[in-house]
C-alpha cells in the first residue's frame, strides 16, 4: 500500500505517507508560550497512532509585534528563546518514541487577519498600511526595513532552539492570508521597496526566512513551505501565479512543500466546511507536482483512506496531510495497516471541538472523539464491576454511551423505539452534502455490533419494562422531537416539517417556504433548491445561520445566495393561509409568500417523559443528549461518552 511506504523530506526519512497538519491547539499552549504536558500528551498520541510526521500548531519566533500575554486565544506557541528548547524536546522524543518526526511550523504573524478582540490590544503588522479584515478602520501597521530584519534575526535564533531540540523538520507558515502570504500577495503588498512589486520581490520575505533558517540549521536540514496555490478571491493569487512561486521556491532550497487554498475571506477553502467536497484540494497539488521535483503534500478532507491511496498511486502528490481526520481518530493509519477501516471514526467537519474551542479561549478537543486533547484524563480502563446497563435511544449519544460501557466491560442493552438507529442523524444525513453524518452512523452502528451491544429496534421503554429487565444502570438518551409553532394553518395538509422531508416521509412541491432559518433550516432550504426548488426562508432573527460554526455558515451563506434563495430576516410568521405564508417584514408590512409546501424548522423539543417517570425508580440514572434540552452532536456524544466511562 502506498500510503504505508516510506519516503523522504529532504534527508529526512519518514515510515509512511501520512502527515499531520499544522493546527492551533488552543488551551493546550500554556500563558507562556510553552506546551503543556496535556498538549504533549494529545501530539504523542497520533505518533502512537501510526502518524509518519506530527506538525505542531503555527509556533511564533519574536514576541515584538502582535503578542497579547495575557489573552489564551493568543496564546501560541513560541520558540524565542532558549528556555522554549525544553518543551520542544519533550514533545520530540515523545514523538520519537512512536517512530514518528517532528515538525515544528513557525510563523511570522498575522498581520490583517488579527482577529477583531486583539485589534484593541496590538498592532497589526503587515508589508503595506492596509485595512484589517475584521476592523477595516484599523490599519497595519508597515514594517519597515528594520523590523524585516529583525524578524528574519528572531527566525535564524528560533532555528538554534529547534536544533537543541531535535526536531526533524520546519514548516512555515505563508498560508491563510496570514502575514507572509500578505508579503507574496499584490492584492495587500503594495510596497515600492525591494519587498514589493514583481514576484521575486514579493517573495524575497520568505526566501530571506528559508535562507535564515537553513543558516542555523544548516543547508541539509529540511525546510518545507506551505501555502496557498489559489486564494479564491478577487485580486488574489491564480493557481498559474501559485505554480509559478513552487518553482521558484524549490530553486530558493526549501525542501517540500504543502499545498492548500483560500485565505481569510475564503476561510472554507483553507479550513474546508462541511459543504465542500473530499479532496478538495488534490487537482492544485497535482499542478504543483507535475511543476517541480521537491515532494508535495497534499491537505483538505483527506480522511478516506480509499482516496489518499488514490491520490499516491495516481502520482498526484508525495504525501497525504490531515489534521480533523488525525482529531477524530488519532489511531487513523494503524486502522489502516491492520486493515480495519471501518472501525475509523470519521470527521464530520463540524468545527465544534476544534475550531470553534481555539477560538473561545478552549483547549482543543473534538466532536466525534471526547479523548481529543484529554488523552491521559479520558483514556478508557476496564470497569471496577460488570454491571448490566441499558440505554435508551439510540441517536449519537445512545450510541457512544453503549459503545464506551460495552468497551469497558459491561453488558449492554440498547432500546430505540424507531425502526432504525441514528435519532436525528437520520435527517440530518439526509443531503447529499451531509453524507459524512451516514458514515458517522454507520461507525456507530458497527461498534456496537463488534463489542457486543444487545441492539432491540422498535423497543418502545415504559417504566414497567425497564423495571423487569432490572439493569444496573440506565442511560436515557431519548432526544427531541420537532417543534410545532402555536401558528394558525399550521395543521393544513401542505404543511410539514424538515425532519419529515429529509427522511423521505414527505415531499415538496413547487415553490417552498421554510419558517426558520436556523442550522436545519437553511440545510433543507439549500436541499430543495437543489431539488429544483424555488425556495424562501422566513426567520425571525435578525440574521439567518445564527446556530451555525462561522465558517460552516459563512459558506452556507454563499450557497444560499448562489441558489437564489430568498432569505427575509426579522420577519414573523402569524398564518399559514390557503395563499401562502403570512407574516410581517422587517419594516413591520404584512406580506404573503405563496407556497405549495411550507416547511416547519423552528427547533426541537426535548422528549422527557420517560425520563420524568423514571425518576427515583433506579439507582443510576444518567440522562444525556437531547432529552436534556437542544444539543448538537458533539455534546450528545460528549455526554454519552463522559457518563460511559465512570459508570
Amino acid at each position: 500500500m502506498k500510503l504505508l511506504e516510506p519516503g523522504y523530506i529532504g534527508k529526512v526519512r519518514l515510515k509512511n505517507r501520512v502527515v499531520m497538519s499544522a493546527m492551533g491547539p488552543g488551551a493546550l499552549v500554556q500563558l507562556d508560550g510553552s506546551l503543556s504536558q496535556r498538549g504533549i500528551d494529545y501530539y504523542v498520541a497520533r505518533a502512537k497512532g501510526g502518524v509518519g510526521l506530527i506538525t505542531t500548531g503555527s509556533t511564533r519566533v519574536t514576541r515584538e509585534f502582535e503578542r497579547v500575554p495575557t489573552s489564551p486565544i493568543q496564546s501560541t506557541l513560541m520558540v524565542d528563546h532558549k528556555n522554549y528548547t525544553r518543551w520542544v524536546h519533550e514533545l520530540a522524543a515523545g514523538v520519537h518514541d512512536y517512530g514518528a518526526k517532528l515538525a515544528v511550523q513557525l510563523t511570522a504573524g498575522l498581520g490583517r487577519a488579527l482577529g477583531k478582540a486583539d485589534l484593541a490590544k496590538v498592532r497589526p503588522i503587515g508589508p503595506s498600511p492596509l485595512p484589517c479584515l475584521l476592523d477595516p478602520k484599523t490599519l497595519t501597521h508597515e514594517l519597515t526595513l528594520g523590523e524585516i530584519e529583525r524578524i528574519l534575526d528572531a527566525f535564524e535564533a528560533a532555528a538554534e532552539v529547534l536544533k537543541l531540540a531535535q526536531v526533524d523538520i520546519v514548516e512555515l507558515n505563508c498560508h491563510n492570508g496570514y502575514l507572509v502570504d500578505q508579503f507574496m500577495t499584490p492584492l495587500w503588498n503594495q510596497r515600492k521597496d525591494d519587498y514589493g512589486g514583481d514576484l521575486d520581490n514579493r517573495l524575497r520575505f520568505l526566501v530571506q526566512i528559508v535562507g535564515r533558517l537553513k543558516k542555523g540549521l544548516g543547508r541539509e536540514f529540511p525546510v518545507a513551505v506551505k501555502y496557498a496555490l489559489t486564494h479564491y478571491h478577487p485580486g488574489g493569487r491564480e493557481p498559474e501565479e501559485g505554480v509559478e512561486i513552487a518553482r521558484k521556491l524549490e530553486a530558493a532550497g526549501v525542501d517540500a512543500l504543502t499545498i492548500d487554498a483560500g485565505c481569510r475571506e475564503t476561510f472554507y477553502w483553507t479550513l474546508p466546511s462541511e459543504f465542500q467536497p473530499e479532496a478538495i484540494n488534490l487537482e492544485l497539488a497535482a499542478l504543483v507536482k507535475q511543476a517541480v521535483k521537491i515532494p508535495v503534500v497534499t491537505v483538505g478532507k483527506m480522511g478516506n483512506p480509499r482516496l489518499a491511496e488514490q491520490a499516491l498511486r495516481e502520482g498526484k502528490a508525495d504525501f497525504i496531510a490531515m489534521g480533523r481526520g488525525l482529531l477524530a481518530d488519532p489511531d487513523w493509519v494503524n486502522k489502516v495497516k491492520g486493515g480495519r477501516t471501518e472501525d475509523i471514526i470519521p470527521c464530520v467537519d463540524c468545527f465544534e471541538g476544534c475550531h470553534r474551542y481555539i477560538h473561545e479561549g478552549k483547549a482543543i478537543t473534538c466532536a466525534v472523539n471526547p479523548a481529543t486533547g484529554n488523552e491521559r484524563e479520558f483514556a478508557l480502563a476496564p470497569a471496577a464491576e460488570r454491571k448490566s446497563v441499558l440505554v435508551i435511544g439510540g441517536g449519537p449519544g445512545g450510541m457512544e454511551a453503549a459503545r464506551v460501557a460495552a468497551l469497558r466491560g459491561h453488558r449492554v442493552q440498547l432500546w430505540e423505539k424507531e425502526g432504525e438507529l441514528g435519532g436525528n442523524m437520520r435527517p440530518g444525513s439526509g443531503p447529499e452534502f451531509k453524507e459524512i453524518y451516514r458514515r458517522l452512523n454507520d461507525y456507530l452502528r458497527h461498534q456496537l455490533k463488534k463489542h457486543g451491544v444487545e441492539v432491540a429496534l422498535e423497543q418502545e421503554a415504559t417504566p414497567e419494562r425497564v423495571k423487569a429487565l432490572g439493569p444496573d444502570a440506565v442511560v436515557v438518551a431519548t432526544g427531541s422531537t420537532p417543534v410545532i409553532p402555536g401558528i394558525a394553518g399550521a395543521d393544513r395538509a401542505n404543511v410539514v416539517t424538515a425532519n419529515d422531508l429529509l427522511t423521505g416521509q414527505a415531499q415538496a412541491g413547487a415553490t417552498v417556504v421554510i419558517i426558520g432559518g436556523g442550522v436545519v433550516g437553511c440545510e433543507t432550504a439549500l436541499y430543495l433548491a437543489q431539488l429544483g426548488k424555488k425556495v424562501s426562508i422566513v426567520e425571525l432573527q435578525a440574521a439567518a445561520g445564527g446556530d451555525m460554526y462561522y465558517i460552516n455558515r459563512m459558506h452556507m451563506m454563499r450557497l444560499l445566495a448562489e441558489a437564489e434563495i430568498e432569505i427575509l430576516t426579522r420577519s414573523k410568521v402569524s398564518e399559514i393561509a390557503e395563499a401562502g405564508v403570512v407574516f410581517s417584514d422587517a419594516q413591520g408590512e404584512r406580506r404573503t409568500l405563496p407556497a405549495d409546501t411550507v416547511v416547519l424548522a423552528v427547533g426541537f423539543r426535548p422528549t422527557t417523559g420517560l425520563l420524568q417517570r423514571l425518576e427515583g425508580t433506579v439507582d443510576e440514572l444518567f440522562p444525556i443528549g437531547d432529552c436534556l434540552g437542544p444539543r448538537k452532536v458533539m455534546e450528545a456524544m460528549q455526554e454519552g461518552y463522559r457518563v460511559a466511562r465512570l459508570l
